[in-house]
């Protein structure tokens, strides 16, 4: 008989009775501890997900348009993509920029770009996703700077800074310092924004990038919460308090094709953080809490046959809702192709929107409970993921795992693996290996024009001739001078964006001292 497993090589069996249930099945309820079906008692009776769509591309203005359309049809909460050249920290004159200016999301120069982003999006009545890492502060200081111009209570705003520096090193590249000062820079964001934005996500621990770089299922749970235990760590060497940091630490993971191990991680990645948490001093139930966002796989979309992307990201939205997401992204039909167009967008839209509104699925809490094959499942799924967590425990952490190349190598053999198994067709994937068409029709394509950096150059021009260059130095030397004597950062930059320092300017300041990642 034909073996069948997980991407992450659990077996699964051809038929599930009662026998394969955890002992303690019926212990367990939304809402409590260790949180495996859900944080909220009532899910989405009480209030659904936050529906987001991932957006940003060209200019501020450009962004700006489309963000007002999809407030108009119905998002829930905004999340923001920056280009290249933000995210590692370069302005759009800067020679390294060229090719890249809003190409893969919107370019931030500076605070007046900030301010073009969010023209006539009131922050204190919206909620702000930032998908930005080794910029995180200066983007983050920007946002305050903007609402505090717009006259905003700090203490309301909400939002989220993705933050996770570590799955830049292991996955992903958009890296600017070495890890000691990196960490040094998010432990300032926790520990400013516990004092000063109180509701704000001070980081959203990410698997999405570990599962986009080829992961696994399971190592995408193990390497995120090995990660968020070294943040935690962190925090607490720097003298934070758990019980108030942990309650703002979020966390941003994928969701794949294959429904119910999808949700019996979801489920196990709840559980396992929970008793994270206890162990490292965690009393306060709402900082064992597991809040996650989840985003579509976007490497599952298929250039071929694109409209198929629909389903593959209905079965995806299926499957984090009923793992209980709190926020969730959907991705455009397109985007294997191009930026998603105003229309993939809408669609990805609507998805959420039918899923929340007439599928069902929502009406109660954790409803795939006591499934035979979900709650054994949801238990493979986690004594694997233990497995490799106690491997990275033994190294030392994720800070000299990463080091030591382990996770990369890891999910460098499993994106190996899975290729050699789509390329033996012993994993199908529609339109790509089998049931392939020859008379495919392309959708409309959406591109960003290099004339981009241009108009980008011009603003800088514009801004640094009418500033006060002597109070931008002055404020650049205060930077300088907090990173040395390892002052928090997050007060003397957002004076710096206030006074129109770029983007750029800060980061090659704290290049000066910390020196980059090689």
């Amino acid at each position: 008989m034909k073996k069948i497993e997980t991407d992450s090589g659990i077996e699964i069996k051809k038929v599930y009775t009662p026998e394969d249930l955890p002992k303690d099945i019926g212990e367990e309820m939304p809402g409590r501890f260790p949180f495996t079906r859900g944080v909220q008692p009532d899910m989405y009776r009480g209030k659904l997900w936050t529906m987001r769509q991932y957006s940003g591309f060209s200019t501020a203005e450009e962004s700006n348009r489309r963000y007002h359309y999809l407030i108009s049809q119905g998002v829930s909460g905004l999340s923001v993509a920056f280009d290249l050249p933000t995210q590692i920290g370069y302005d759009s004159d800067h020679s390294l920029s060229e090719g890249e200016v809003g190409k893969a999301g919107v370019a931030i120069d500076s605070i007046e770009d900030m301010e073009a982003l969010f023209d006539g999006i009131k922050l204190n009545e919206v909620s702000t996703s930032m998908t930005i890492n080794s910029t995180a502060f200066i983007l983050l200081a920007l946002y305050v700077a903007i609402a505090k111009k717009q006259g905003a209570d700090l203490s309301q705003l909400q939002g989220t800074v993705q933050n996770d520096i570590l799955k830049e090193y292991a996955a992903r590249g958009t890296y600017i310092y070495p890890p000691k000062p990196s960490m040094r820079i998010i432990t300032d964001i926790f520990e400013w924004c516990s004092k000063e934005l109180p509701k704000w996500n001070t980081i959203s621990i990410s698997g999405y990038h570990i599962r986009e770089a080829g992961s696994t299922a399971v190592q995408e749970i193990a390497f995120t919460l090995s990660n968020g235990k070294a943040y935690v760590k962190a925090a607490l060497d720097k003298g934070l308090d758990i019980n108030i940091f942990g309650r703002r630490l979020s966390f941003f993971f994928n969701s794949h094709n294959n429904l119910f191990q999808e949700v019996a991680k979801f489920r196990a990645a709840r559980r396992m953080w929970a008793m994270i948490m206890k162990d490292l001093g965690a009393t306060d139930e709402k900082a064992m809490m597991l809040r996650f966002h989840t985003q579509t796989g976007g490497s599952t979309l298929t250039a071929q046959q694109p409209l198929n992307n629909i389903s593959r990201v209905t079965l995806q939205t299926l499957a984090a809702v009923l793992g209980g997401t709190q926020s969730l992204h959907t991705n455009g039909y397109d985007e294997a192709l191009n930026l998603p167009t105003e229309e993939a967008a809408g669609i990805a839209l609507r998805t959420q929107q039918i899923v929340a509104y007439e599928s069902g699925v929502a009406d109660t809490a954790d409803p795939l409970a006591g499934s035979y094959f979900v709650e054994n499942l949801t238990g493979e799924v986690e004594k694997e993921a233990w497995k490799i967590i106690g491997t990275i425990d033994a190294i030392g952490g994720s800070v000299n795992a990463i080091d030591e190349g382990f996770m990369q190598n890891e999910i460098s053999q499993s994106a190996y693996v899975y290729q050699q198994k789509i390329e033996r067709k012993e994993k199908i994937i529609v339109g790509v290996n089998s049931f392939i068409s020859d008379n495919e029709i392309a959708p409309p394509s959406f591109k960003v024009d290099d004339s981009i950096r241009t108009v980008q150059i011009n603003k800088l021009k514009a801004l640094k001739e009418k500033r006060d260059n002597a109070k931008v130095t002055d404020c650049l030397e205060n930077i300088k001078e907090h990173a040395i004597k390892n002052k928090n950062l997050m007060p003397v930059v957002i004076e710096a964006v206030e006074n129109l320092c770029t983007l750029g300017e800060i980061a090659d300041t704290l290049r000066q001292v910390f020196g980059e990642y090689k």
